[in-house]
């Protein structure tokens, strides 16, 4: 109550702010607003993210697919800030969640506090390519969870995302670049994290996350950072390639997806176990063409939690491997097709999951880039212990 309160007399203060001060806003995508400290000593930039989003799903039963379940909803609403403070050289990014899915995952170890915050972070570039970021935001970990939200090529992320992804924690990262020529770059990060996921009120129940990012670019960066832009909107002129692995080591995890997932409770406290996560990806595009493929692995040291006992609480390490891979060409007029393949390969004698297959084919039209799009697509998804599923998914986007 007291967040909301807050908000709204913050979006109170900037809305009467504008009123009496301008008269015209930024085009669209480039922010509600963009001001500048009189001394030009902060800047400010405000962005509101939305996603609407309309979804049916059907489940294969006697060689047809029948109980149909629809919905609609707002896939995301996100209020977003960035700029500088006292210098360009230290930038800050403040995203905050609004919609039931951002808000939700509670827990009684949080405080059951609502998950309001994305992200909350400072970059300092204290030392020529040497930047420093301290606070909550996304792990240097693979490059779909590192593509934001709003530049997605298909409606939302692969299902070896959904597995495996390491998404935001709380710390301290090292980021860095080195040019071998004009074209050819080197891009490291490490983070040292709280290894809990975000938004975590208090205390510390396991060990610390140890993540680290190399980024290999043998024909030089893509255009405004299209490495990190799904399709290639941008339509490359000569052929880009990144090449990126990534290591993620969480000491002593107390999730079950090493800082996502839920917490592994037992009668005397928490499971505790050593996960390891590993990412490999690469990235092709060329005139309006772009190939992504990635591959993820993850293994625990002691994967099932126990009591005291020894008997096991149901609560299981996600260990196994996926892959993803997917191919688009974005048209002149900015349609884009786009086809993707994913793959969950887990330790069934561990998890008792079964291998699963998702085949997706999509279909944008960016009207103007990613800031506002409509995106659908169509998925398959094949699994050998359970039936056959079919889902259609249907999204309106903008990005003010």
């Amino acid at each position: 109550m007291k967040f909301s309160s807050a908000l709204f007399v913050l979006l109170f203060g900037i809305s009467t702010f504008l009123n009496a001060q301008t008269t015209e806003g930024p085009s669209l995508g480039n922010g509600i607003f963009n001001i500048v400290g009189k001394d030009s000593t902060f800047s400010m930039k405000m962005g509101l993210q939305l996603q609407f989003q309309g979804a049916s799903e059907w489940t294969e039963r006697n060689n047809s697919f029948t109980d149909a379940q629809s919905q609609f909803i707002i896939r995301r609403a996100r209020l977003k800030f960035d700029g500088f403070v006292y210098s360009p050289k230290l930038t800050y990014k403040i995203a905050l969640g609004l919609s039931n899915r951002d808000m939700s995952g509670a827990s009684v170890y949080t405080n059951n506090a609502p998950r309001y915050i994305l992200d909350a972070v400072m970059k300092w570039n204290f030392y020529e390519n040497f930047e420093l970021w301290f606070g909550q935001t996304k792990l240097p970990g693979d490059m779909e969870t590192l593509t934001s939200s709003g530049n997605l090529q298909l409606v939302d992320r692969s299902l070896m995302n959904k597995s495996f992804g390491i998404d935001r924690d709380l710390g301290l990262q090292l980021h860095h670049e080195i040019k071998f020529s004009d074209k050819m770059l080197l891009k490291e990060a490490f983070a040292i994290s709280q290894g809990e996921g975000r938004n975590v009120t208090s205390g510390n129940f396991g060990g610390y996350q140890y993540t680290s990012r190399l980024e290999f670019y043998p024909f030089g960066d893509f255009i405004k950072g299209g490495a990190f832009i799904g399709g290639d909107i941008y339509r490359e002129p000569t052929p880009k390639l990144a090449l990126g692995v990534a290591y993620d080591f969480n000491d002593n995890a107390v999730k079950t997806g090493s800082n996502q997932g839920r917490y592994m409770v037992t009668d005397i406290g928490f499971h505790e176990t050593d996960i390891s996560t590993l990412f490999i990806d690469a990235l092709l595009k060329y005139q309006g063409f772009s190939l992504m493929a990635e591959y993820a692995d993850r293994s625990a040291d002691d994967a099932v939690a126990k009591n005291s006992d020894g008997t096991t609480t149901g609560d299981v390490v996600e260990v196994g491997s996926g892959f993803n891979v997917q191919m688009g060409y974005v048209f002149e007029n900015n349609w884009e097709v786009t086809g993707r393949y994913s793959n969950l390969n887990p330790e069934k004698q561990i998890t008792g999951d079964d291998v699963e297959n998702q085949y997706t084919f999509g279909v944008s039209k960016y009207i103007l880039g990613h800031k506002l799009k409509v995106q659908t697509d169509l998925s398959y998804l094949n699994a050998k212990a359970s039936e056959d599923q079919l889902m259609f998914r249907l999204q309106f986007a903008v990005h003010f």
